[in-house]
């Protein structure tokens, strides 16, 4: 686990430069550095050692020196494929060289080959092309830029500051994007000419031309399928996966919380210690919980109850982590309970994926509990749906609202937290980028599937890739800890993908096939728990006058007055403060952008 980024271009100052791009992200890699500089190409690594630790070190050449490599993330079947590579004379015990012997081997079809997290970055000197690829489902982040004939890539956006070619301006267009979906849902970031290359892709530089293409994609196969057996097929890959994330030369630990995906983890792998955060406030706490399992299994568990002076006050911090803006409250959470752990281990495990894939949110279940409902003609839902938007969006409005409008124009996630319409009010530049566009490429594909299938595809494709496995990212690597997700795996998303929609949401719950199955192992009740995630009490602070202050401060900014219309803020943050509304989201939405945007480009 690592951080990497590089250069190819004619800059003077190479090695000068590479190194003030990797000491920008050492916090991805404190036990080590290396470095490859030679003619047009610079490439930069720091380590952060967990698989084979004395001869792992990077960057990795091949036995004739033909081909060298930087590397961030895991390969869990690299002692498989080194059986299938056993023509290649191998070196060392680290997973890196697998990837530079499946590139001979392979060409530009070694993703395909892959189980893990990864991204990397692979140098063919007689070919001169830089081969870059990034794991299935996004895990491992990988940006580039290129400017004045120099491309440069790098695990995170930040690493670009300290070349002399980057050019740091912010993007406009992408502000209202954030307010609907609170991240960046593109493979566009807010600084402009900054990309991601997206999950499940492969980029070729050569010749100062960069091309991209895709080497995997979802589907969704559904099967009938016998429900015990499924339920039999689910516990085996997941033991499998958990196996295989298990791999390492240094402790594993694990993050928990009181619901069913930790605690089914936690359950299977067993590992030593276990690290879980809470609050003061009851029912955002879940240390009880958690102790109660861990006590059952015989596991340590440790813990930390997070006041509000210590999640206001490291905010700054975690937005200079994240490169972008982030407004899910969890992401705080994480970045203590990342910091806990990584005062005894180097590498975790979190739930991160089982919502997505198996089907854990209750909107889906809107297709289930309310079938009734889509029987109406959509023109007269459609009508209901304009009369009732007109009144203030409270939870039975909502639903009305909801159902009668096509998924394909009003789903963008789980998460969303603005309208379109709201948008139009407040935002002072001009939306330049609709949601639908956003959001048609995944919906045409999967058109005539069922709308629990489509909204499983939005999810996955942007709140699990680009917002929740980045905070996981950016958290964990914030405090030099490896994260692991077993969830998000090829070979569990093979079973996942193809269960029937009833193994997934019914009337009465939601991961039905899933909850089945931890049941077997969880020693407690957790499998029965409805989904928390990382609950923080935002709601409630912010209706004390120290937050509600710091908050309308900010709201007062110039930056605020220059993008938005203030005043229809500061009236949501009285409501809230004084009980008429519960307006946290959109508040804290608005709230993170501004300190995102000061610790970068104020």
């Amino acid at each position: 686990m690592c951080g990497i980024a590089g250069f190819i271009g004619k800059d003077k100052n190479k090695k000068k430069i590479l190194k003030a791009m990797c000491d920008r992200i050492a916090h991805r890699g404190p036990d080590a550095e290396g470095f490859y500089v030679k003619g047009d190409v610079a490439l930069g690594q720091r380590r952060l050692s967990i698989i084979d630790i004395e001869g792992g070190k990077q960057p990795m050449f091949s036995e004739d020196g033909k081909l060298v490599i930087v590397f961030n993330g895991e390969i869990y079947n690299y002692k498989d494929l080194k059986k299938e590579l056993k023509e290649y004379p191998f070196q060392t015990e680290s997973d890196t060289e697998v990837l530079i012997y499946g590139y001979r081997k392979w060409g530009y079809d070694l993703p395909n080959h892959l189980r893990g997290m990864f991204s990397f970055a692979l140098y063919d000197m007689e070919e001169k092309t830089l081969f870059c690829a990034r794991d299935h489902f996004g895990i491992k982040p990988f940006y580039y830029y290129y400017n004045d004939g120099t491309f440069m890539f790098a695990s995170e956006i930040k690493a670009f500051l300290d070349h002399p070619k980057f050019e740091k301006k912010f993007n406009e267009s992408l502000i209202a994007p954030y307010l609907s979906f609170s991240f960046t849902p593109t493979t566009e970031t807010f600084f402009e000419g900054v990309k991601r290359l997206d999950a499940g892709n492969y980029l070729i530089y050569k010749d100062g031309q960069i091309n991209i293409e895709r080497y995997f994609d979802l589907t969704f196969p559904i099967e009938e399928k016998d429900y015990d057996k499924t339920v039999e097929e689910i516990g085996k890959v997941m033991e499998d996966s958990t196996r295989h994330h298990m791999i390492s030369d240094v402790e594993v630990g694990s993050f928990l919380s009181s619901g069913i995906d930790s605690s089914y983890l936690v359950s299977l792998a067993r590992p030593d210690k276990t690290y879980t955060v809470g609050y003061d406030i009851p029912r955002y706490n879940e240390i009880d919980y958690a102790k109660d399992l861990t006590d059952k299994l015989k596991i340590n568990n440790t813990s930390k109850k997070i006041t509000k002076e210590e999640y206001m006050k490291v905010l700054d911090k975690i937005m200079y982590h994240m490169d972008e803006p982030a407004s899910d409250p969890a992401v705080v959470a994480l970045y203590f309970v990342a910091n806990l752990a990584s005062k005894d281990v180097k590498v975790v495990l979190s739930g991160e994926g089982a919502d997505e894939f198996f089907g854990g949110y209750n909107y889906y279940r809107e297709e289930v509990d309310y079938s009734f409902y889509n029987k109406i003609p959509f023109f007269i839902r459609h009508g209901i749906s304009k009369f009732c938007s007109l009144f203030p969006p409270v939870r039975g409005i909502n639903f009305l609202v909801r159902r009668g409008e096509k998924l394909e124009d009003s789903y963008i996630g789980v998460n969303k937290v603005w309208s379109d319409k709201e948008i139009k009010k407040l935002l002072k530049t001009p939306v330049t980028i609709q949601n639908k566009e956003i959001t048609k490429p995944v919906f045409d594909k999967f058109k005539g599937q069922s709308n629990i299938v489509k909204m499983q595809a939005i999810d996955i494709n942007f709140w699990l890739m680009k917002d929740i496995l980045q905070k996981a990212d950016r958290m964990t690597m914030a405090n030099s800890l490896e994260g692991r997700v077993p969830f998000i795996d090829r070979e569990v998303f093979k079973i996942a993908s193809s269960l029937p929609l009833n193994y997934k949401v019914t009337k009465e719950n939601t991961k039905v096939a899933l909850r089945d199955t931890a049941k077997k192992v969880i020693p407690n009740e957790s499998y029965k728990k409805k989904k928390l995630g990382f609950p923080v009490p935002i709601r409630d602070w912010m209706r004390e006058d120290d937050v509600y202050k710091e908050i309308k401060k900010a709201f007062n900014s110039k930056v605020c007055k220059k993008y938005f219309d203030k005043d229809i803020f500061i009236k949501m943050l009285d409501e809230h403060k004084n009980g008429k509304k519960d307006n946290y989201r959109k508040v804290w939405n608005v709230y993170c952008f501004i300190k995102w945007y000061n610790v970068f480009f104020a």
